[in-house]
């Protein structure tokens, strides 16, 4: 007897159309935000502050949306987180399109942004195993994943075209209406509520996260290599690669770029669908260490093909290795820590973003650009094969998926 599909259930449907939805819309932001700071005269440093200012507000804050997470209703979390986000890229987009935008209201806009994402992105992350049944869950989690990076896809090709031909202020706009849709299906999400255990303070309920997250050491050693990995990686993304490739090919080539990222992701989702290796992260690692493709190729630069497919094969890899992880969390932390288990992890993982973000223009001017992003291949290539050294990396394998339970009328 086969597993009925993840997408037979309601809440599932409702959890995966407002991710979907949300994100793209949130794809067309970073390209947007690029445009409109250089648009306004910035320069690559500016702009790596720009958006790591919303990348600090977004760890400073998530630690708290972890508590709150496992505290309070997920769905209510990412219903309210949404609809304030509607309304403060509404009014980007407004200043923006009017011509009245600056580097300081940028900024500061990236800073509630990126606290209203916090709050709500643990309970995000953790609710899939709310909506589905335990034998659903492995596809469940590449079907969410699928969805995302499909839509993400989508919204990085748009971006480019909407800035193109438009102005970054119409991309955000966008961005704005797929929030607003976005909390309308989380509004109509229904799954039980999970009693919560005895409120403590707030130190002492993060300390409980944390033990939970040394308690596996495959966690904290992949979050540590996670840390080292957007160090580098972060500003490749938000700040060289817009400007490797709007230089020499046009703004909306940069939205093709990140298109095929994406791309990669969704044909990365697709293979993770059959393919289950029973070892989930010794086989992502692997597939991890391919994400250095993408800064080699824009360190070419000499064809946008190469750079398209870097690109995507960074997506495949990234994609097979986040599947693998975001598996291994589900199945192996508690429910009443996974949203805290998942703050950590994106704290632990994006704690030196910004830093990276704010540092990549002016290293890469000290050392050169093409010269920075084959060091940041190196980097993030080699400490993904390195993790293999770590035996609870290479030996952690799969749960196997619970029978089908068979009613004893079909058993007669």
């Amino acid at each position: 007897m086969t597993t009925p599909s993840p997408l037979r259930s309601r809440d599932f449907r409702l959890l995966v159309g407002g991710v979907a939805v949300s994100g793209l819309g949130s794809a067309m932001t970073p390209v947007a935000l690029a445009f409109a700071v250089l648009d306004l005269g910035g320069s690559a440093t500016q702009l790596g502050l720009v958006v790591a200012a919303f990348s600090a507000a977004e760890v400073l804050t998530i630690l708290y949306g972890g508590v709150l997470g496992d505290r309070l209703p997920r769905q209510l979390l990412m219903q309210g987180s949404s609809a304030a986000t509607a309304v403060s890229q509404g009014a980007c987009a407004v200043v923006l399109i009017t011509g009245e935008g600056s580097l300081l209201f940028l900024t500061l806009i990236g800073v509630v942004n990126g606290c209203l994402g916090a709050i709500a992105q643990p309970a995000s992350n953790a609710m899939t195993r709310s909506t589905v049944t335990e034998a659903q869950l492995g596809r469940a989690v590449v079907l969410r994943s699928l969805a995302t990076q499909t839509a993400y896809a989508v919204g990085f090709a748009l971006a480019g075209v909407i800035v193109a031909v438009t102005s970054p202020g119409w991309a955000i706009a966008v961005d704005a209406a797929t929030y607003a849709v976005a909390a309308v299906l989380f509004a109509l999400i229904r799954v039980p509520s999970t009693p919560p255990a005895a409120r403590e303070r707030l130190l002492a309920e993060l300390a409980d996260g944390a033990r939970e997250v040394f308690r596996h050491a495959w966690l904290w050693l992949l979050i540590g290599q996670a840390l080292l990995y957007h160090l580098c990686f972060g500003g490749v993304q938000g700040v060289l690669g817009p400007i490797v490739v709007g230089d020499t090919w046009g703004k909306e080539a940069w939205g093709w770029a990140l298109s095929a990222l994406m791309a990669g992701f969704v044909v990365g989702g697709l293979v993770a669908l059959r393919w289950r290796p029973r070892h989930l992260l010794r086989w992502g690692v692997v597939m991890l260490s391919l994400t250095a493709a993408f800064p080699l190729a824009l360190a070419a630069a000499g064809d946008l093909g190469v750079v398209l497919a870097g690109a995507f094969v960074h997506g495949v890899g990234l994609q097979l290795f986040s599947v693998s992880w975001d598996l291994a969390i589900q199945e192996n932390v508690a429910e009443d820590m996974l949203a805290r288990v998942y703050s950590f992890d994106s704290v632990g993982s994006y704690v030196c973003r910004p830093l990276g973000l704010a540092l990549t223009g002016p290293v890469a001017a000290v050392v050169g650009t093409d010269r920075w992003l084959v060091v940041v291949a190196a980097v993030i290539g080699l400490s993904s094969l390195a993790a293999l050294a770590a035996p609870s990396v290479r030996q952690l394998t799969r749960r196997p998926a619970p029978l089908p339970v068979v009613p004893d009328s079909a058993r007669i």
